[in-house]
């Protein structure tokens, strides 16, 4: 008779899983893996800092002064990003790692030892290359399924809070004016009072169309993520010249009050959706005159490095392990230096890839895995010159 396994012992399963493969686990990997990992840590730590440093506060300090976005919603919604950046900081701390540590076994003549007991570089090399699969996966795994959730709330936040910055709590017999780009007005809106983040019997006239107006005339509103929400009301629908062309009621219509000027914050991006989602996306509006084709062909290079830039971890390991083997002449750490060189070099390939392909001067997916392929056949070379010749 089997025995069930109840879904939460699944946890220590696993814990035990993982547990028992590390015991079984050679003593030269575990070594190995230590230093790696601990340098790793380090290395996701001091990149996404730089990131954070470069890009992610420039962009907190954007959200408050062009958009009025209050720091803790700002600060909560770079929170919410950070999966992004772990997605580009993985493959090159993997790298940074790799290089770091087979670095440090050479100057410590530990390779020269591990060599003279019949220990080639492939077999050295092992655990750094399980580590890097492992890592491709957990890239890929962030990739397709946090950043998507992270992404999409960090928008609705950004919707939220431009919304309510608009809802005066406590006011009563206020107007409130809603224009566009070119400053021409668009809506007024009167409201008897604002209570409970409610808006009580409120009239709003929309000027937008310039062949009729229309008058909204609700009981209540509130804001939701794709606007305003007007509750139990009537639109009449008025020509120029002052005719009723229609008169309807609604339970629910929806207003997108107080973001038209805010297309930089709200936008759809490739972010929000995962690698299936975003096929999807693409060929569900391939035909759509507003999906230019200027978009279409980012979107499918957004498509196609969804799966490349984790790859990228495995391929930049390849390259910074014969890299990082010291000759016996030399005796100082050209570990960070070579990581150094490694990640601008990959990443002026792919800043060079991506654009061509943005131009249409390439394919979409030669794009997003030219860089990918590159540093893989130069790390395969390299690789096979000191671990398969004798020098």
């Amino acid at each position: 008779m089997t025995k069930k396994v109840k879904i939460s012992s699944i946890p220590s399963l696993i814990k035990a899983f993982i547990y028992k493969k590390y015991k079984e686990m050679p003593l030269l990997d575990k070594y190995i893996l230590k230093q790696l990992l601990e340098v790793f840590l380090m290395g996701v730590i001091i990149f996404t800092s730089i990131i954070f440093a470069s890009e992610t506060f420039t962009q907190l300090i954007k959200q408050i002064t062009l958009y009025g976005i209050p720091f803790n919603i700002a600060l909560m919604m770079i929170v919410l990003n950070l999966p992004q950046v772990f997605v580009l900081t993985i493959p090159i701390s993997t790298l940074f790692a790799t290089v770091m540590t087979i670095n440090r076994l050479s100057l410590n003549s530990e390779i020269t030892v591990l060599k003279a007991c019949g220990i080639s570089i492939s077999r050295i090399s092992k655990p750094i290359f399980a580590f890097a699969i492992v890592m491709t996966f957990v890239s890929f795994f962030i990739s397709e399924v946090i950043v998507p959730t992270t992404s999409m709330t960090s928008k609705h936040l950004a919707i939220y809070s431009l919304q309510n910055k608009h809802v005066p709590e406590g006011r009563m017999n206020f107007t409130l004016k809603d224009s566009g780009k070119d400053g021409v007005l668009k809506r007024l809106i009167y409201v008897e009072k604002c209570e409970d983040k409610t808006l009580n019997n409120i009239t709003l006239v929309d000027l937008s169309d310039k062949d009729a107006i229309q008058i909204v005339q609700a009981k209540a509103g509130r804001t939701g993520a794709l606007g305003w929400i007007f509750n139990g009301g009537v639109i009449y629908t008025i020509s120029k010249s002052g005719k009723i062309f229609n008169t309807s009621l609604f339970d629910d219509s929806t207003v997108s009050f107080g973001i038209e000027n805010a297309d930089g914050l709200v936008k759809e991006t490739a972010s929000q959706y995962n690698f299936f989602k975003l096929l999807k996306y693409i060929n569900k509006n391939k035909l759509d005159k507003d999906f230019v084709e200027k978009l279409k062909v980012k979107y499918q290079v957004d498509l196609y490095d969804k799966l490349a830039l984790p790859v990228t971890t495995l391929a930049l390991t390849i390259v910074g392990i014969p890299l990082a083997i010291t000759p016996p002449r030399v005796r100082y750490n050209r570990g960070f230096l070579f990581s150094v060189i490694i990640i601008f070099v990959y990443y002026l390939i792919r800043a060079f890839s991506l654009n061509l392909g943005e131009t249409k001067a390439i394919s979409p997916f030669m794009a997003a895995w030219l860089p990918v392929i590159s540093i893989f056949l130069i790390g395969s070379y390299l690789y096979y010159k000191k671990a398969y010749t004798i020098s």
